[in-house]
Formats: C-alpha cells, structure tokens, sequence
C-alpha cells in the first residue's frame, strides 16, 4: 500500500470535526511514520504559504518535487494542504504536534525542515516572514540556532555560503572534528539511513543537494586548512 493511499485512509478515517493536529496524534508509529511525515510537510507547507501572503505555482510544483504524487493521489494530497490552510489551529500547534510525533528521532526533523526550505526558495524568492516562519518551527522542534543557520546555508541561494556555517561548525574547531561532523552528516544523508528513520522514499531525493552541499563546504574547509 503506497503512502498516498494510506493518507487517503487516514483523511477518510478523521471523525467529523476532527483537524489535522488529531491525526497527527494518530501517526506516532512505524509505519505510520511515514505518512505523517509526508502529511507534516505538506501541512505546514500550507501554512508557511500563507506566511508570505502567495501561494505561488512555483510552491506547488515544489510539493512535486518533493513528493512524486500519482495522477490518481492527487485529490488526497490536497485535500490535506487546503484542511491545513482553513483550519483554525495555528502553525506552531502543528509544529508541536509534529515535534511530539518524532520526538525520539531529531534527525527527522531535519528531513522535514529540508522540504519546508525547498518549498520556501521554489519560487526564487526567500521571503523575510518565512525565513521567521522556519525560524520559530526550528525552535519548537528543539533545534540548536546552529543547525538552523546551516540548514538556511545549505538551502537557501547565496553567492558563497560560508562553508562552516553549511556544516555547523565552528571555524576554531580542530580539522579532524570538523572531518568527523563531516562524515556523520554524510552518513546521515545516505538514502538508507533516511529510508530507515521514516523518510518516504519520495522525499529522499531531497538529500542529493544536501550531500553536494555538504560535501563542497568540506571540500573547501579542507583546502582553506592547506596540508
């Protein structure tokens, strides 16, 4: 059964007046996971839209970047992003009910914050409100300012990214703990280790500008240090 099919299940499944912060309290678990994870996206997708006051057709297009989304599951895909952008609850109830859902699993998080940049640079802008708009879901999901800055580095268009921010690292620090944090995110990129936490196959083509990113700053650390 294909994520699509079972957040078709779980929209049917909402008792009547139910919103989407009580499904996410119903997809704690493997492999429900992975349909909240997809739903989380697309949910505070929707809210972050309304940040900078355009949905854009380059946003939404960014959503099939994201997620490949058969013809036939369309409907359920937005179905999901239109109850989140009527419902009343605010962005930061979502936020905390998406921290609680993957509490035990912070690297998820990031998965899930990579998605929300790509949506939010999709249509060649970084607007100010979501730049504070991620900024405040990053602080409810308990990440440090650091990650934040280096997943805003790794994301966002710049000239030159400064490559020890796109790591997150200091630059004081020893080549060889910069090496190790290097190579943990690396491994942590790799299609399995996402597959494995929860990520939707879907999303994990997500990770290939990450690991360019990731492996440039290295690269340029590395030489920047000489022999």
């Amino acid at each position: 059964m294909s994520v699509w099919t079972r957040i078709s299940d779980a929209l049917s499944a909402l008792a009547a007046g139910e919103g989407l912060g009580a499904m996410f309290d119903k997809l704690r678990e493997p492999p429900e996971r992975r349909v909240g994870f997809a739903i989380a996206v697309i949910a505070l997708g929707a809210k972050m839209a309304k940040a900078d006051g355009v949905v854009s057709r380059n946003e939404v297009t960014a959503f099939r970047e994201v997620f490949s989304i058969p013809q036939a599951d369309e409907k359920s895909a937005a179905r999901v992003f239109n109850l989140a952008r009527e419902d009343v609850a605010g962005f930061e109830e979502y936020a905390r009910k998406i921290a609680s859902m993957f509490e035990t699993d912070s690297a998820v998080l990031g998965d899930l914050m990579d998605g929300l940049f790509h949506i939010a640079v999709a249509d060649g802008e970084y607007h100010p409100a979501e730049d504070a708009f991620l900024e405040r879901v990053s602080e409810i999901f308990g990440m440090p300012p650091r990650e934040f800055a280096a997943l805003r580095a790794r994301n966002v268009p710049d000239a030159a990214p400064d490559p020890y921010t796109v790591l997150g690292v200091d630059p004081a620090m020893p080549l060889p703990e910069i090496r190790k944090i290097w190579r943990r995110l690396v491994l942590d990129t790799h299609p399995d280790q996402m597959i494995a936490r929860g990520v939707p196959q879907e999303a994990v083509k997500l990770a290939q500008s990450r690991l360019v990113s990731i492996n440039r700053a290295w690269e340029e650390i590395e030489a920047n240090h000489g022999p």
